[in-house]
């Protein structure tokens, strides 16, 4: 049972930091490129992606607090630390940003509004991406020891 818990946390976490790099990335590019079909398209399908990535951000918390409740140091004591930033950053900045960024983009209006929150975004995005990738290698960290544990 604590080997599929294992599993799906980091399934779940892995998805929901490939997500948040591919929305940065593509509307990195779309910018870059600087065509409006392609911001709306790339807007869009972001704001119907996040509906993927809340379930997947929800349960990668979940089973992390499943697996290590009482963790407070440690390797899984600074994953646990970050997590709050990364959920506070989601719900008050990446959310609001890419509802209003999709709708502003869809009415056609890409003035200095939309680029501020666009900038806004990418920078939130950035950072929820780092504090990810780190948790990311603390995981992984976790993974090794525990086999080389499992090896003696």
């Amino acid at each position: 049972m604590r080997q599929n818990l294992i599993k799906l946390h980091a399934a779940s976490a892995t998805i929901a930091l490939l997500l948040i790099s591919t929305f940065f990335l593509s509307s990195l590019v779309s910018e870059i490129i600087g065509d409006k079909a392609l911001i709306i398209t790339v807007k869009t399908y972001i704001f119907y992606a996040i509906w993927i990535l809340l379930p997947t951000m929800a349960i990668a918390g979940i089973t992390g607090n499943k697996l290590a409740p009482n963790a407070k140091s440690g390797v899984i004591g600074m994953k646990k630390k970050r997590m709050p930033f990364i959920a506070a950053n989601g719900v008050l900045i990446l959310i609001p940003a890419a509802i209003f960024l999709k709708n502003t983009a869809v009415s056609g209006t890409l003035d200095t509004t939309f680029y501020t929150v666009q900038i806004i975004e990418l920078l939130a995005g950035f950072i929820n991406i780092s504090l990810m990738t780190l948790n990311l290698r603390d995981g992984l960290s976790i993974a090794k020891n525990r086999k080389a544990k499992l090896k003696k």
